[in-house]
């Protein structure tokens, strides 16, 4: 069967994390991914713990399957002289160097372009190609200075960085985007072009109804722990037994919330009539809630809160969440195989193609097995 991206080939001259995902998303819908690594490979390759049982850092295996790797030294002619033999031939080249380095190696936009008209060439930056060439694009950082860790935390207690490189993540997201617009653009004029995404700006894009709030609103969001700044009751209860997240969205769930913890009049109280009653009486609403809930164990409320149509759960660890997406049948785990036959088991591509679906031919590759 043959991929959406069948036929394209990537030369991904990142590291790390935001651009080998972008990549790596490639590789699942059938793109000839080739990874550029230094000599002693991309930096991940030696993060950790956790290992595979092969001994492989579990992080380099989280982003770099599909993928074939090859060792050039970029700083010698002869390497980038090789790289630049690949990126001929390409249709996308991936990069995530400081802004700058990619032209002294000479694999800069202007005579890549040259060389390759068709090439859409996509580059990484922590703060953009300007003024903000020079700041370093680490996660934490950008998290920090953007914002995130201001509105993650108790509001009492000190910011908090999300659990996971969130901004990579969501930054080599757009890069994917950002990509698959230029090749279609590709396609209909066979014009290359480049496409620049940074994780400032990334970020800012992701918080979403946090930014806009600011810009369309005027108003600086600030730490709530659990609690939603437009939604109520939308956080997480004590139970007899432990705790629960409740996500009521709209006023049914509401009045349905209300009857299964026998206060079916709250509904009709002027103070949580409607969403934005239950917002401004946030604490109280809290209050009352939670005198009810800890009658009765959290298994309990989930099921029949989940019955009456009102989103309810445990905070599961990782583990249990796996397990959850199993039971729903959602097929989470892919076997990636490996060239002495083993496989390794990854998270699966969460895209679901009816006619071109995700394949997993390999498993990320070893230093230079390409």
């Amino acid at each position: 069967m043959a991929q959406s991206l069948a036929g394209i080939k990537v030369i991904d001259f990142s590291r790390v994390l935001a651009g080998p995902l972008a990549t790596m998303l490639f590789a699942d819908l059938g793109a000839e991914v080739i990874k550029v690594e230094r000599p002693g490979g991309d930096d991940t390759r030696a993060w950790g713990p956790p290992y595979d049982e092969h001994g492989t850092a579990t992080y380099f295996l989280s982003v770099n399957r599909g993928k074939r790797s090859t060792v050039l030294d970029l700083r010698r002619d002869a390497g980038a002289e090789e790289a630049l033999g690949l990126v001929s031939e390409a249709d996308v080249l991936v990069e995530n160097f400081r802004p700058g380095v990619m032209d002294r190696m000479g694999l800069g936009w202007d005579r890549v372009h040259e060389l390759n008209p068709r090439l859409v060439y996509c580059s990484m930056t922590g703060f953009g190609a300007g003024a903000g060439a020079t700041l370093p694009g680490y996660d934490l950082l950008v998290q920090a200075v953007g914002g995130l860790m201001s509105v993650t935390g108790e509001p009492d207690g000190h910011p908090q960085k999300v659990g996971v490189a969130l901004v990579d993540v969501v930054a080599g997201l757009f890069a994917g985007v950002g990509i698959l617009a230029a090749l279609r653009h590709r396609d209909q004029t066979g014009e290359g072009q480049r496409v620049e995404v940074d994780l400032l700006s990334s970020l800012l894009a992701a918080l979403v109804n946090q930014s806009a709030a600011y810009t369309a609103g005027g108003v600086v969001a600030e730490r709530m722990g659990n609690a939603h700044p437009s939604i109520s009751p939308y956080e997480l209860y004590e139970t007899a037994d432990g705790e629960i997240v409740i996500a009521v969205g709209n006023d049914r769930q509401f009045a349905e919330l209300c009857r299964l913890v026998g206060a079916p009049e709250w509904a009709g109280d002027e103070r949580f009539g409607d969403n934005d009653a239950r917002v401004n009486n946030r604490a109280e609403l809290r209050r009352l809630l939670t005198t009810r809930l800890r009658e009765r164990s959290g298994d309990e409320w989930i099921d029949d809160l989940n019955r009456a149509g009102v989103p309810a759960g445990r905070v599961n660890d990782i583990a249990a969440a796996f397990d959850l997406a199993e039971r729903l049948g959602l097929e989470p785990i892919v076997a990636a195989p490996r060239p002495d036959g083993s496989t390794v088991s990854l998270p699966r591509n969460p895209i679901t193609l009816s006619a071109t679906p995700p394949v997993y031919p390999s498993a990320p590759p070893d230093l230079g097995s390409s």
